[in-house]
């Protein structure tokens, strides 16, 4: 009887909600069919890929093992894991995690407990008596459940915000990964091309004293002047000149090297500093084509992630147009202690709290005005970075593909100043040629050695800025996660 009794009570309540209609407001998310991303254009092979110094296969994970250098290799895992950037990107991705289980415990019923013992006295007359009621102690206790129904889809647009902006965070992490392994990479690279111009520019300083050695002793003899030996000298210093910024600059590598793997600066300059020679690749660049760049990319999939949220939000901002209704459950007793657990004092009750501000549905329109701008400007950003991608890629291949013919030209020109240079100086000795013609072919080969050099410099430079710009290196094979998905 008396759960037929209950059943009476709680079929219209139900009735009633369900009336209302469950729905979730707001657009359901797809890429625009007009994005960039959908262009045919966008997947094709890359213009500038044609060179033979490319190869149309995939980029490996691990772009940097290409150089076979185990020393790069080392660094460069070491930064993955050290980094302070890094470790900022982890914090950020375990902060997206942590409002996303925030906005998904809105599906979770809330249970309060509360428990009232109190001693005092109630007042006789507001109950119509003209005796006073004694002191004693009394008790309210109670347990209340409640429920929020998403009849309006809020708490799920929410939770799909909130999930789209934790794989956001990931894409950032990624690229963090990607960033850091070609930043190692080139303060590597950096270090090791300084100590090789370095190399280079006192070999040239003592190719220019073995010259005014010679002049020196053929002045000596009656075949020069002062002058010339004053030539020569001023050559030499000029040559030596050059050497100390090259120096500095490989210290610099140096330092900035040991911050990006999460040491102090002068940590690496006795082991690293010992390298003489750039990094060299074995074979040509593997590039793929736009397709695998545009799945590739972290900062593509970043900002069409953040295109998600944004969507998201406008059907959260569209719920709040409509009613909150929560389903309350409570129950418990209130009662002297002196009849503490008496059937009599147990209370309970169920129903919807219903709650719908009418006057501020302005207020609501203009914040789902706010998030649709918000979505067209993620839109537009989303279209920004696919195009900024593509042009970096092709920008990148392009330029690695001049500097190698560059380098060539500057290999053919430092061979046949080398040349030039050594049958000036045996001219000379036998009195064939004058001194300035010889002090020219030391200049010319001097500075065709520089070139060359800073060449081959940039050439890595160069081919890591191609690396970079196709997006690899955040594939976590073999690599340490964030701490928080461990």
């Amino acid at each position: 009887m008396r759960n037929r009794k209950l059943i009476s009570y709680l079929v219209p309540l139900f009735i009633s909600t369900g009336l209302i209609g469950c729905t979730t407001v707001g657009p359901d998310y797809t890429i625009p069919e007009n994005a960039t991303i959908n262009k045919p254009e966008a997947a094709e092979p890359f213009a500038a890929a044609e060179e033979n110094v490319y190869r149309q296969e995939p980029l490996p994970a691990h772009w940097w093992k290409l150089y076979d250098d185990p020393v790069l290799t080392s660094l460069i895992e070491k930064a993955l894991v050290a980094n302070t950037d890094l470790r900022v990107a982890s914090a950020n991705l375990a902060r997206a995690r942590a409002v996303l289980e925030e906005v998904e415990m809105g599906t979770v019923p809330t249970v309060s407990v509360s428990s009232q013992p109190k001693f005092g006295r109630n007042s006789a007359a507001a109950d119509g008596i003209p005796e006073r009621y004694p002191d004693r102690w009394s008790h309210d206790s109670g347990i209340n459940i409640s429920y929020q129904l998403d009849l309006f889809g809020k708490i799920a647009r929410g939770i799909e915000a909130a999930g789209a902006d934790t794989e956001a965070a990931q894409a950032a992490y990624d690229l963090a990964r990607i960033t850091i392994a070609a930043d190692t990479a080139k303060a590597y690279a950096d270090a090791c091309s300084s100590a090789y111009r370095i190399g280079i520019a006192e070999h040239s300083a003592e190719l220019q004293k073995q010259f005014l050695e010679t002049t020196t002793q053929l002045t000596h003899a009656g075949r020069g002047t002062a002058m010339d030996i004053s030539r020569a000298s001023a050559q030499h210093e000029a040559l030596r000149a050059a050497i100390p910024p090259l120096q500095a600059q490989q210290k610099l590598a140096l330092y900035r090297l040991a911050v990006l793997t999460g040491e102090l600066p002068n940590t690496l300059v006795g082991t690293v500093g010992q390298c003489k020679t750039p990094p060299r690749l074995s074979q040509p660049i593997p590039v793929g084509d736009g397709a695998a760049l545009l799945r590739r990319r972290p900062d593509i999939r970043e900002a069409e992630r953040k295109l998600a949220a944004s969507s998201a939000q406008i059907g959260v901002a569209t719920a709040d147009l409509y009613p909150s209704i929560s389903l309350g459950l409570s129950g418990g007793m209130t009662s002297r202690f002196s009849s503490f657990g008496d059937t009599n004092t147990f209370r309970w009750g169920i129903g919807p709290l219903i709650s719908w501000t009418l006057p501020n549905t302005g207020t609501a329109r203009s914040r789902i005005k706010q998030a649709k701008a918000e979505h067209q400007a993620a839109f537009a950003r989303f279209d920004a970075t696919v195009l900024n991608a593509l042009r970096e890629t092709e920008s990148a291949l392009t330029s690695y593909a001049r500097e190698l013919d560059r380098n060539a030209a500057l290999k053919a020109a430092r061979d046949q100043s080398a040349l030039a240079n050594d049958q000036a100086h045996r001219l000379y000795r036998h009195g064939r040629i004058d001194f300035l013609s010889t002090l020219d072919a030391e200049r010319t080969l001097a500075a065709d050695e520089s070139a060359y050099a800073a060449s081959t410099a940039k050439l890595v430079e160069d081919q890591i800025s191609v690396f970079l710009a196709l997006g690899g290196g955040w594939e976590q094979s073999g690599m340490q996660e964030p701490a928080e998905k461990q």
